[in-house]
């Protein structure tokens, strides 16, 4: 054996046993006479302790030779320690070795293995199996694998059955980019890896799998933003015989039990609020509904008082800031350039004070009176010490600017506390969005979202205004799962391509095979499917999804760990059939 107990789980009861541990040199602090050396694994660290008085004379110079990160073996006793450390399960005991092996030497390397490291983030990036040894990034990973095995447990407590999908598919039109995957044997053609695996789970309802789940990888070939990545994964599921409500209990049961587990949280309420609601309140479809700031229109008491800016404009809309009215000049201009920026896009902001006294004094006094203001107050909700900040222009751009306000003053503020959990049901999505480049709609969610059957009517006279039976949920502000019930006849199926712009041709050739399996005897059926990436950073108390996820890429979709992607050889273009046209 190459250890007979691990590094974390010594303790005073084990005093006077031999023992062996195999680890990393974390450490080493050599007195001349004494040397200690702390030994690290995954379970946590255990001193040893190398004593020129006691220590066999060859292991003792041995131990001098220990540089960080070398790979050892030891054997010897456990003692008690005389100085002992509280802050660790180890601190009682340190073994005095009798025998030391070097498994592997180690190069010093680039960081510190601490968990205050000195290592920027490109290079705990590059060696990233390093930055692994790190206890934030390995706690992490064992709290994903402990969300993941919840996940599990629960769904399989349900009957679901995990069924593997393949990655190997065939690329259809909608949706993000796919990453394609050249065929040797079938030349001129290509696979693409799953953006979803959502045409096999229907046909796995199709086959009378009845519940099925996934833990899958997904692959999008997009462009990214911050923390994203191009491979996710999702816990991915599907029902057959349910309704929307069927699969929204089920599933505010899997948050419900993980908050419950995992966290020692217990959350009773699961608000259900429409998209038009939370597009008008909040100003983006996933509300961080743990704070106020909900949306005031001003349109009635903004306009027509000779202030061009808000005349010319399509919504006046504003929100009420708990306890800035005390803010500086210096602090409000600040906040002006922060939404002028690109990234918000926001020419301006207007602002108005509430005073303790019940006055008010505004950026725009020479245009509005104090019973302007007073109406100003009563809509956004603001009270004496608050602070009303103001936006303007074309209803979508403005409500989306005041939300990015909304979200930064918030965590200015300190209203968005990572251990308080606030999850929400966003439902009555659109079925349809128009895009202006291809002068045509698309599918919110996916072309085989069913629509709201009393909306079915709307479909050739007002597209835009049909519902889609669709659901997401929400928890903190973000997007953790959403689903539909699917179309599960082949004449809705037809319907529904042909409102998205496909021949029939087109809709044959691209998704003939899910059409023709559901004139085979297709269920009703719907699922969800959840982000296990942004779940667990969530439930973690964290803002950023990589440090959850093994072996990320960077922003730019790049693992510069092995520096992929790369190039491939001329011999192996030529079996693929491929010659390059790149144009530099």
């Amino acid at each position: 054996m190459y250890r007979s107990h691990n590094c974390g789980e010594l303790n005073a009861s084990h005093i006077n046993t031999e023992v062996t541990l195999a680890g990393w040199v974390q450490k080493s602090r050599d007195k001349g006479f004494m040397n200690w050396v702390d030994l690290r694994d995954r379970y946590g660290i255990t001193q040893l302790i190398f004593d020129e008085g006691r220590t066999d004379k060859t292991v003792f110079e041995q131990a001098k030779t220990l540089g960080r990160e070398f790979v050892i073996q030891v054997k010897g006793t456990v003692i008690e320690r005389e100085a002992k450390n509280k802050n660790i399960a180890t601190g009682e005991i340190e073994i005095l070795v009798t025998k030391l092996t070097i498994l592997n030497a180690a190069l010093t390397p680039p960081f510190t293995i601490e968990d205050e490291t000195d290592g920027g983030e490109d290079i705990r990036m590059k060696y990233r199996y390093l930055d692994i040894r790190r206890n934030p990034v390995k706690n992490s990973l064992l709290f994903r694998h402990k969300v993941a095995m919840e996940v599990r447990k629960y769904l399989s407590d349900l009957d679901f059955c995990e069924v593997e999908t393949p990655y190997l598919i065939k690329s259809t039109p909608e949706g993000a980019r796919d990453f394609v995957v050249p065929s040797r044997m079938n030349q001129g053609q290509f696979y693409a890896l799953p953006q979803s695996p959502q045409t096999f789970k229907q046909l796995l309802m199709v086959g009378g799998m009845d519940k099925y789940f996934q833990i899958v990888k997904c692959f999008r070939d997009e462009d990214l933003r911050a923390d994203r990545q191009p491979e996710f994964t999702q816990i991915d599921c599907e029902m057959a015989f349910v309704e929307q409500e069927d699969i929204l209990n089920i599933f505010e049961g899997l948050t419900r039990h993980l908050l419950k587990e995992i966290k020692g949280v217990e959350v009773d309420k699961f608000p259900r609020m429409t998209y038009e609601h939370a597009m008008k309140t909040y100003g983006n479809d996933k509300p961080d509904i743990r704070f106020g700031m909900e949306f005031g229109e001003l349109n009635e008491f903004a306009q027509h008082k000779e202030f061009p800016v808000f005349n010319a404009a399509e919504l006046v809309v504003g929100i009420a800031v708990p306890g800035a009215g005390n803010y500086t000049r210096k602090e409000i201009d600040a906040l002006i350039e922060w939404v002028k920026r690109p990234q918000v896009g926001a020419s301006g902001m207007v602002y108005a004070k509430c005073n303790e006294d019940g006055s008010f004094k505004s950026s725009v006094d020479k245009f509005y009176d104090q019973d302007d203001l007073a109406n100003w107050a009563k809509v956004t909700g603001a009270k004496p010490g608050d602070m009303i900040f103001v936006l303007s222009g074309p209803a979508d751009k403005t409500r989306a600017q005041l939300s990015a306000l909304r979200m930064e003053l918030a965590t200015r503020l300190g209203l968005r506390n990572p251990a308080e959990f606030a999850p929400l049901w966003v439902v009555d999505f659109p079925l349809l969005e128009f895009d202006e480049e291809s002068g045509r709609y698309h599918a919110m969610h996916h072309p085989f979202t069913s629509p709201k059957p009393e909306d079915m009517h709307l479909l050739d006279s007002e597209p835009g205004k049909v519902r889609a039976n669709a659901y997401d949920m929400v928890l903190n502000g973000n997007e953790i799962g959403g689903g539909s019930i699917r179309i599960h006849d082949k004449a809705t199926q037809q319907l529904m391509f042909k409102y998205l712009g496909f021949t029939e041709d087109e809709a044959k050739a691209q998704f003939g095979f899910l059409m023709d399996a559901f004139q085979f005897g297709a269920p009703p059926h719907g699922g969800l499917a959840f982000g296990l990436d942004r779940l667990v950073a969530i439930l973690g108390g964290q803002e950023t999804i990589r440090d959850f996820i093994a072996f990320p890429k960077n922003n730019s979709g790049r693992d510069v760990m092995i520096d992929a992607p790369s190039a491939i050889d001329a011999v192996q273009l030529k079996e693929l059939h491929i010659d390059l046209n790149i144009n530099k």
